[in-house]
């Protein structure tokens, strides 16, 4: 069966960084988009941020343009959010889901997505 799972989560420092990383398995990974998305306690989730199936289109929130770097690697399996200058209000459980319907562009839609992992909090301290 597909298995997405994250980690990398933690605590960190607001201006720190952290590397998430989403291992997937039972899926031809290079046939699917891969997204991250974040939920924060009392709120709903979010898109955070997405690559199509060879890693040439990427898309963002705004709220992290310019602080978080998506990329994957197909011969791993493996998808990967780099996120720099962390803020408080990045603090949220973050997943990664599989998209196989918009493989060559990503989405930003929750609904869009097939799979999801099990979540991997973050916390940022001010």
């Amino acid at each position: 069966q597909v298995q997405l799972v994250e980690s990398g989560g933690g605590l960190v420092q607001a201006g720190g960084s952290l590397r998430l990383s989403c291992a997937a398995s039972g899926l031809t990974f290079s046939n699917y988009a891969m997204g991250w998305f974040r939920q924060a306690p009392g709120k709903e989730r979010e898109f955070v941020a997405t690559i199509n199936w060879n890693g040439g289109k990427t898309r963002y929130a705004d709220s992290v343009k310019g602080r978080f770097t998506i990329s994957r690697e197909n011969a791993k399996n493996t998808a990967y959010l780099q996120m720099n200058s962390l803020k408080p209000e990045d603090t949220a459980v973050y997943y990664c889901a599989a998209d196989p319907e918009n493989y060559y562009r990503g989405s930003s839609a929750v609904s869009e997505y097939d799979y999801w992992g099990q979540g991997t909090q973050v916390t940022v301290s001010s």
